[in-house]
């Protein structure tokens, strides 16, 4: 795991193309204790040793289905959708073992980041791993490599000199052809040594979801029905066209028992 030193940082973003409504800003200073973060996100081989060593089953698998970007499909397509983004279908037999659908498989795909996992699936693997996810804060300050208010992890420009730094959708989204998930560490890390922490996945965090920073304060009551928990960093399915959340500032959410073809997790702990 990668050593985040402690101390504070200006956390949230103001940025002209942001989502105000996602509760992106204000910037503001943020205190924390040195923590321990994975350097890449949980791959399908350690998550397949997880489950081999637990028995453990995912929420997908227990469904029979998960959201997969639909011309990815291999088969099984529910009438499930999700309202207003038409590119997500429902799909029969789509786990993390098998990410498009029937057929599919992860064969060649042992480095690539696990997807198809809830947030109570991220969790039991934190669990197991003696660790545990990392809060939204931690999360956003080992993004940032150490660089304050920069829209990226290596920076202010997308691609420094015409060069990708990061997976995220190539072309006229979502009609021109892209791949989706790619393995680990196949870009630069920024400067703590942290790889792909915006682009080809979604990251599941602690907190639960609130657009205004006050309202990350855990209720004593526990959390309302249908609350969401905050996920960071953006997928390979973001484009500036619609979702250019892959900024280190961006955020989104979704329910803790959903699962999707274009989210995972990484780990933290304390030292």
């Amino acid at each position: 795991m990668v050593r985040v030193p402690g101390g504070t940082f200006r956390m949230g973003g103001d940025d002209p193309d942001g989502h105000p409504a996602d509760g992106e800003g204000p910037v503001r200073e943020v205190r924390l204790r040195p923590f321990l973060i994975d350097p890449a996100c949980v791959t399908n081989a350690q998550f397949a040793r997880f489950v081999k060593e637990s028995g453990y089953v995912t929420q997908a698998e227990r469904l029979g289905w998960s959201f997969v970007f639909r011309p990815f499909a291999t088969g099984g397509v529910m009438d499930a959708g999700v309202p207003g983004a038409p590119w997500w279908a429902g799909v029969q037999g789509a786990t993390w073992r098998s990410p498009e659908g029937p057929g599919s498989s992860i064969g060649d795909r042992q480095n690539h980041p696990v997807v198809h996992v809830s947030w109570h699936d991220a969790a039991a693997y934190a669990a197991w791993a003696g660790k545990r996810l990392p809060t939204e804060a931690e999360w956003e300050k080992a993004a940032r490599g150490g660089l304050d208010g920069a829209r990226y992890p290596w920076g202010d420009e997308l691609a420094p000199k015409g060069r990708r730094r990061c997976n995220i959708w190539q072309g006229s989204f979502p009609t021109a052809p892209s791949r989706g998930t790619m393995p680990v560490k196949s870009f630069q890390p920024n400067g703590y040594g942290l790889y792909d922490v915006v682009g080809n996945v979604w990251e599941w965090t602690a907190d639960w979801w609130g657009t205004a920073w006050e309202a990350y304060a855990e209720d004593p009551a526990g959390p309302a029905e249908g609350a969401a928990k905050v996920m960071r960093g953006g997928s390979y399915l973001c484009h500036d066209s619609y979702c250019n959340r892959y900024r280190v500032a961006a955020r989104t959410s979704n329910t803790p028992d959903s699962s999707t073809g274009h989210t995972g997790f990484r780990c933290a702990a304390i030292p």
